[in-house]
This record gives structure tokens, sequence and C-alpha cells, in this order.
């Protein structure tokens, strides 16, 4: 398909300006975070090198083999009993909302799989855990991780400005869409209106009535939490604009390659999101898989971003992305104490049974969770579960590490 003809922002030269009103807010998590087990960067910390992972047995790190062994059991009988195929997986989803043929590619999906990770080491491992799959709305993570990268290297000035300053593509010129800052775009409560690579922000998740959804009064930004993936894609194509070069590149040198990922993995945007930019031509990336692409990747692969994570963004002697970046991404929005940058799922409700309040969940349909927990330094992965399956396996984990 031809590159669909859209405006792109000027370059900018990269500055470096501390938005100092969010990192007043996140000290104390940064601050809290160093004295806990993920926290620790000292010698000792295990990181695994490219193509291994090392083995202890359960008993190794604390946990109680059989306890383990039956949780694991009962997650797998929890699988997700939607097709496998997951383009027919999407019309039985989301084939109630309107406009929603899939611009972007989709794959069959494999068995239940996933990891327990313990103090850095595997403890446990089922299925095929090097098949690549789609991860619908985990690929939020990836963007804002990538997004934290352009951050941490100064083409991102200020998460508190808007980010119509730097990105003059023409969405963000009506009176409400100028409002909305990188900061609202990252916690999806933007309200942001318009159309992109041939989605309406109102054709996602409508509700009963859409005439009324799509004539309904805006959201002042920042006061409403709403997950829109039409708004995600929009971050996506905002920091293509101020980086200017293909985002899957500088996720793979800056994070994928340094952390020893395979070299399987791939980020898709749609069919319609080809753009050019500078004189080359690129494609602006997909931050999910509602109608197809996103991040397609294997369970250990989203066991190693996971560990990354635990980490705080360290990996050996490196520090990958800022710690900075992620106490941000900790922090709860204003608007939904439960969420953080996309895409964190935050514990601090305690939802999650017997789960520290500092714990999170990667998550996307499917359901793919990566479960992150430094008090514990532990890292679960699960893909192709049922919802309900989730939070009694990790309260399950929980309850098989000795006390």
């Amino acid at each position: 398909m031809a590159a669909i003809s859209r405006l792109s922002s000027p370059r900018r030269a990269p500055t470096r300006a501390a938005s100092r009103s969010v990192l007043r807010r996140v000290l104390p998590f940064l601050w809290v975070a160093l004295f806990l087990p993920g926290g620790a960067q000292g010698q000792g910390v295990y990181y695994p090198p490219a193509g291994e992972w090392e083995r202890r047995a359960p008993a190794q790190v604390g946990m109680d083999a059989n306890a383990l062994a039956e949780a694991i059991r009962t997650l797998q009988a929890g699988e997700n009993p939607q097709p496998r195929d997951l383009s027919v997986a999407h019309w039985l989803s989301w084939g109630r909302e309107p406009m929603d043929s899939p611009v972007g590619p989709f794959t069959l999906r494999g068995d239940v799989s996933g990891f327990v990770i313990k103090d850095g080491y595997v403890v446990a491992e089922w299925g095929d855990t090097r098949a690549v799959e789609m991860t619908f709305s985990i690929t939020k993570s990836f963007l804002s991780a990538t997004v934290g990268l352009i951050w941490d290297r100064g083409y991102i000035p200020d998460l508190q400005a808007p980010v119509g300053e730097q990105v003059r593509t023409g969405d963000f010129d009506s009176p409400h869409n100028r409002k909305i800052t990188w900061d609202h775009l990252l916690r999806q409560t933007s309200d942001w209106e318009g159309e992109l690579w041939g989605k309406p922000d109102w054709v996602d998740r409508p509700g009963q009535n859409l005439a009324e959804h799509m004539n309904r009064a805006r959201n002042e930004p920042g006061t409403v939490y709403t997950y829109n993936d039409v708004r995600v894609n929009l971050l996506a194509w905002a920091a293509l604009n101020v980086y200017r070069r293909p985002l899957p590149d500088l996720l793979r040198e800056e994070i994928m390659e340094p952390i020893g990922a395979s070299p399987t993995w791939r980020w898709h945007g749609y069919e319609t999101s080809w753009v050019e930019l500078d004189g080359q031509r690129m494609q602006s990336m997909s931050g999910g898989g509602h109608w197809g692409g996103g991040m397609f990747i294997s369970a250990e692969d989203l066991a190693r971003f996971g560990y990354l994570t635990l980490r705080q963004g360290r990996w050996k002697d490196r520090q990958l992305v800022s710690r900075e970046w992620l106490a941000m991404a900790e922090t709860p929005g204003s608007a939904n104490e439960g969420y953080g940058f996309m895409n964190f799922f935050l514990n601090t409700s305690g939802s999650i049974p017997g789960a520290p309040t500092t714990a999170y969940t990667h998550r996307g349909a499917g359901n793919n969770i990566i479960y992150v927990d430094r008090e514990n330094d532990l890292v679960l992965v699960m893909r192709w579960v049922q919802g309900g399956a989730v939070n009694p396996f990790i309260t399950a984990v929980l309850a098989s590490m000795e006390r």
C-alpha cells in the first residue's frame, strides 16, 4: 500500500530540561526503591547472557517445589478458550466496534506458556517460551520505554509541555488537543479527538450509544482515564516526529540487544501507517494488537524485559532506561491510582491478594502478563490464560515462598 501523506514536524535539536514537578512527586518512590531487593545494583546481581538463563531448583531460592508445581498446573488449566487463530479471536472480541477491519498482521498462538524467575534465576518454565507470538497491549510498555529513551536523550524537554509545541502535524491544533501534554498521552488521560491511520478516536470501545459517544463533551486533558488504542498510536506517532528514526531501531539498539533478547521479535505498525520523514520512508508503530500488529515476541524475551524493569532499567553495568523515567512510570496518575505510564498496572490498591502494593503488571489481551515484584525479587510471565486465572496464580506463587 502506498505511503499515507501526513504532515510531519520539523526536526528539533535535543535539549534536556527535567520535568521537575513530576520528579518531585516520584522521588519518594525512587528513594524507597533503592532499599528493595530489586533496587540493589551491587555485586552479585545476576544478569542472564544472551541465549542463556541459569536455572535454580525452587528450594535453592526458598520456594516450595510442590506448591509451585500445583500453581502452574492450575494456571495451565485456565487456558483462554478463544480460538488460537488470533484473527478470528479479533472478530469475536471486537467485532461489535465500528470500522474494526484489521490493518496489521495477526498470528496463530500456541499453548499456555510462561516463567517464574526468582532472584534472577529461572525456577520454572512451561510451554514453548521461544515461540514468537502477539503480545497485544504489553506493546504499550515497550512503547513507553522507547519514549523514555527519547526523553532521557533530551528530545522531549518537558513531559508537562503541550505535545503540539513540538509536533506540528495538525493533530494537536484544535482548542482541546492543543492542551494535551506528553504526560497525558503516557497515562491515557488526553481524550484526544481526531483520526489516525484510518481509525477515529471514537471507534475504540464506544459503548452502546455510538451517536451519543461521538457527540459527547470532551473531558479536560488529565482528568479522566480512558483506555484507547487510537490515542496510544498517537503517542507513537508523536514520538516518531521528535526522534525521526524508526522506533524499533531505537528499542533494539538501546534495550533489546543489551539485555540479550533474541533477534526474533518484531514490532509492527499498520499497512496505513507508512510515512515519509526527512526523505526516508518509515512506519509509525502500533501500541497494541487491537487492529493487528504491535509487538510479536517470545515469552523469554518478555521475561528479559520484565527483569529489566525489576532492576530499575539497569543491565549489568549500564543504565539503559533512567531510574527517573521508571520512577515516573511506576507512579500513579491523578486520574487512576492503579495506572502509571502505559502499560504499568499498579497494585496500589492491593487488588492482587498477597502481593505488595509496590508490585505491578505489564498487561495485554489474551491474556499476556508480566508480573514485576521488586520486594520479592520476582518476575512472572503468563501467556494465553483467562483473566480469572492471573491473580490466583500470582498469589499461589507468593504463598510457595518460604517466609
